[in-house]
């Protein structure tokens, strides 16, 4: 009994309101993450330009510590396993802990977008692109998400700023001719 008050009290100092003032700083990766879309712009091969995003997505899910790497790995996780319920709780505490912290918001933004919340999601990409300007996945969920509000011209742009820090995003074929971003005239 004793260990389940405490379980409980730890929860309550880790996550209640106090939570996000107890969260450190996010750690700064700016410079790596530079590093890296130099890197993917100048890759030759979709393959290559693959591995140089699997390492972008190492930097992003570098939580500022190891109780929000065990939320933002067990959101992932319930997300994968489409318990998209689940994934959100987790999501809200992550953004509750370390407010600060883009990949919060990113995360909880794919959860929504699935749901086909587009609105919620473009909230919380916002938010996570007023954190980190160039985090590549932010923006194509950004696009992707403007397209399914069917505000094309946003999501033309939105799509047009990932493509310029990643040209090998997948999504880049919703901008080829006869895509729903192509510019206007390319796109019948």
């Amino acid at each position: 009994m004793k260990r389940i008050l405490f379980a409980s009290f730890s929860w309550v100092l880790l996550w209640g309101p106090a939570g996000a003032a107890d969260c450190p700083p996010a750690p700064d990766h700016s410079a790596d993450l530079d590093a890296l879309i130099a890197e993917v712009q100048q890759a030759e091969t979709e393959m290559a330009a693959q591995e140089i995003s699997n390492r972008m997505w190492g930097l992003w899910a570098d939580a500022p510590d190891e109780s929000a790497q065990a939320v933002l790995d067990r959101g992932m996780s319930r997300r994968n396993a489409w318990d998209l319920l689940g994934a959100l709780e987790d999501f809200d505490r992550l953004i509750a802990y370390c407010p600060a912290y883009a990949e919060g918001y990113n995360q909880r933004a794919f959860v929504n977008f699935l749901r086909q919340d587009y609105q919620s999601a473009l909230t919380d990409l916002d938010r996570a692109l007023a954190l980190t300007p160039n985090h590549i996945a932010a923006l194509s969920g950004r696009a992707l998400s403007l397209l399914g509000l069917q505000r094309v011209e946003e999501a033309r742009v939105a799509l047009k700023r990932a493509l310029d820090l990643n040209p090998w995003l997948p999504e880049r074929h919703l901008a080829a001719p006869g895509g729903p971003l192509a510019p206007p005239g390319d796109d019948i």
